[in-house]
């Protein structure tokens, strides 16, 4: 450790600052919370969390508001720096974490020293970690929200390395519990639930038994936009294409070549091509902690009956 950057990264933070400085970010990191409301009528997507329930875990385990903003890391690799230190918790995608070397636990709380080292290393299930600090991650919002819109390239700047990003003041409110003994992200099958529609009148009526039927793999094409799945082609019915229409996260649209994206938090406010189905709310962080390379299976959401 260099006791001089750290002198030099104080005075920057100023005294009694509390920050968290990054030295490295992996192949992303950026700032997160549950995104902007409400404002999809202007023409501004939600974003936040890409696995909202992994970041709220991580939130409550601090004594956070479930909202607060976090990092939230793609394939691990982010390294950190505390000043001033602080309280922390990882949680979403099981990443080995270390402190100054040595190993912590995963969704647990733990006290990050000032000027000591927290380094994730290489996701071993799962896709995004989220690290919440006691205080939340303070950085300026922009419409009401700290989440980036990777799409959009609204809100926060994305971290880099040398970024220092404040910690907010530590809340009344105490942590219950140290620990919280959560399932790790399957590194198998990824099953999800779905509804039909809004467009499934445009497909073939095999179409949706070939997308329930079959499994489809997520490929490298994939990022905090949407994941382009390979598996069973979906044949249309109809030829053109619509009408742009609003688009929700979950949404499996289907450009001509059969083969359906799945949007996740920074899709595209609106779309052209039809919809066959949308994965339920519920389910849209299972998916975002699927690998390129692991396969999804889709199943009708329970109390949906099939014509």
């Amino acid at each position: 450790m260099s006791t001089g950057a750290v002198t030099g990264t104080a005075a920057r933070a100023g005294a009694g600052t509390r920050a968290i400085e990054v030295l490295a970010t992996g192949p992303q990191t950026t700032v997160q919370d549950l995104g902007r409301v409400g404002l999809a009528g202007l023409g501004v997507g939600r974003s936040g969390a890409a696995d909202p329930g992994s970041l709220r875990l991580a939130n409550r385990l601090l004594g956070n508001r479930e909202g607060a903003a976090a990092l939230e890391v793609t394939f691990g690799g982010l390294e950190v720096r505390s000043v001033g230190g602080t309280w922390f918790a990882v949680t979403g995608a099981t990443t080995p974490a270390t402190v100054d070397g040595v190993p912590v636990g995963h969704a647990a709380v733990t006290w990050l020293p000032d000027g000591a080292r927290l380094r994730l290393g290489a996701a071993a299930a799962g896709l995004r970690s989220y690290l919440a600090v006691r205080g939340g991650i303070d950085v300026e919002p922009v419409l009401r929200s700290r989440s980036t819109d990777t799409l959009a390239g609204l809100g926060p700047a994305v971290p880099s390395p040398g970024s220092l990003l404040p910690v907010g003041r530590a809340p009344f409110a105490v942590p219950l519990v140290d620990l919280a003994p959560v399932a790790a992200p399957t590194t198998g099958e990824v099953r999800l639930r779905v509804v039909p529609g809004p467009r499934d009148d445009w497909f073939e009526p095999t179409a949706l038994d070939a997308l329930l039927g079959g499994t489809y793999e997520v490929t490298s094409e994939s990022d905090r936009v949407g994941m382009r799945l390979s598996g069973p082609r979906l044949e249309r019915a109809r030829e053109g294409e619509l009408s742009s229409e609003g688009m929700v996260p979950g949404a499996l649209q289907v450009p001509p070549t059969g083969q359906p994206t799945l949007f996740l938090a920074d899709h595209p406010v609106t779309g052209g091509y039809p919809v066959i189905g949308v994965v339920i709310a519920a389910d849209i962080g299972r998916a975002a902690q699927a690998q390129p390379g692991q396969r999804l299976r889709f199943e009708l959401e329970g109390s949906v009956r099939r014509g």
